[in-house]
């Protein structure tokens, strides 16, 4: 008899988004009419078209591959080097950031290789994970055996969690304990808050002091419009020799269909062996990559490129003002229902209290039976987002507007 990992049957409930999808189905099969008239603003997947300079670059390298002479097979598993300059030129060094061209890491996604990273970390490490926040982070954690039994509640044993309220801006501060990993997501999933310089700031210094790892998820640095707001961990001095960042081009490039991120892995950051001998995590990384992973397609790494072209950042930017303007006319439809609103500023979630005594199940229940839109309950993203729900920006512009006007005829 083959035996199963019993990691799995610790988690508690089934992933978020495929009971958010269960939900949905059930109402769509018996609601035809409203069914008709359903708005998604849950899941956080992009709805507008790929930029131009993506798709041409997708349609020239198709015809590569028809050609004899210019078609590929497998490529290196960590990207192409073309690819890993353009990403280390344009965005670390040209904003004065020293990272090198194989420090660079192109995968399928920042989702993937937040679980992934799992496999060059040991078990003994005491995990610090924020409270709200995405929930893969647990979740992978729980499956490699990280963590201990949930309690009722839903918090795992062996898990530091970090309260983000609105008394800390839902940023959490350095723990008065020891930890080893430490989670961080900036702009945050699902608050859309962002860390400040100084918050950043206090946890390098923290994690260089207990000679930490952080795991910095930047997939929304893109949408930053405020200045004073750090778009890499690498701003930071010190940074580098405490710290693993994880990008993506899902948001920004519209790549949620087409699959390509990247990771930066420093060459001066470590960790140790059991008996306390420190080595480089950049090269166990290098080696489970190139083990696991057959790598990104040529095709997607010539879209990717085609980000960095003068073209390509031009339609980034449109893409990123359509969508936070999205975030603007929901914001204000929000806060105009009565609404408590957070976030929105430097990314396109829209992190609302729901009215008194509402749990956020009961709001997402609400919401898509009398307004026939679909939202997130903040309960799906740890203990702290019971009371909240989250509204992605992620739609056309009229979607926008009519959610917004749909959410001011509410009766709570």
């Amino acid at each position: 008899m083959a035996y199963l990992n019993d990691n799995y049957l610790k988690l508690k409930a089934g992933y978020l988004f495929p009971e958010i999808g269960r939900r949905v189905k059930a109402f769509c099969d018996g609601n035809a009419v409203a069914a008709q008239r359903l708005i998604r603003c849950g899941i956080g997947d992009v709805t507008e078209p790929l930029p131009a300079a993506v798709t041409a670059a997708l349609h020239k390298a198709v015809a590569e591959m028809g050609v004899r002479a210019t078609f590929k097979g497998y490529g290196p598993e960590q990207g192409y080097e073309w690819l890993r300059a353009a990403i280390a030129q344009h965005d670390f060094r040209d904003k004065g950031l020293d990272v090198a061209d194989d420090e660079i890491f192109v995968s399928d996604g920042s989702k993937c290789d937040c679980g992934n990273i799992l496999d060059i970390l040991g078990h003994k490490n005491k995990l610090a994970i924020s409270d709200p926040v995405y929930p893969v982070y647990v979740d992978t954690n729980v499956m490699a055996g990280h963590t201990g039994e949930a309690n009722e509640a839903g918090a795992y044993g062996k898990i530091v969690y970090l309260p983000c309220r609105p008394s800390n801006g839902f940023i959490p501060e350095p723990p008065k304990k020891h930890v080893d990993v430490i989670y961080l997501c900036s702009p945050n999933n699902p608050t859309g808050a962002a860390a400040t310089r100084e918050q950043l700031q206090a946890w390098v210094k923290y994690a260089l002091e207990h000679k930490a790892v952080i795991l910095f998820d930047a997939a929304y640095e893109a949408y930053i419009s405020e200045p004073d707001i750090p778009h890499s961990i690498y701003e930071i001095p010190g940074a580098r020799e405490c710290a693993i960042e994880f990008r993506s081009f899902s948001k920004n490039g519209g790549f949620t269909g087409t699959r390509c991120a990247l990771t930066v892995v420093p060459k001066s950051l470590n960790a140790q062996t059991k008996s306390g001998e420190l080595k480089p995590l950049h090269s166990l990384w290098l080696r489970r990559t190139t083990t696991k992973f057959n790598g990104v397609s040529y095709i997607i790494q010539r879209a990717a490129e085609a980000l960095y072209s003068d073209d390509g950042k031009a339609q980034v930017r449109g893409l990123i003002e359509h969508y936070m303007g999205n975030a603007k006319v929901l914001r204000t439809g929000a806060r105009k229902a009565g609404l408590k609103v957070f976030g929105g500023i430097n990314a396109p979630y829209i992190w609302v209290r729901t009215p008194k005594g509402v749990t956020s199940w009961q709001a997402f229940d609400k919401v898509l039976n009398d307004a026939n839109v679909v939202i997130t309950p903040g309960s799906g993203f740890g203990s702290k987002g019971e009371g909240y729900f989250r509204i992605s920006a992620f739609n056309s512009r009229a979607n926008a507007e009519e959610v917004s006007r749909r959410l001011q005829e509410l009766k709570w």
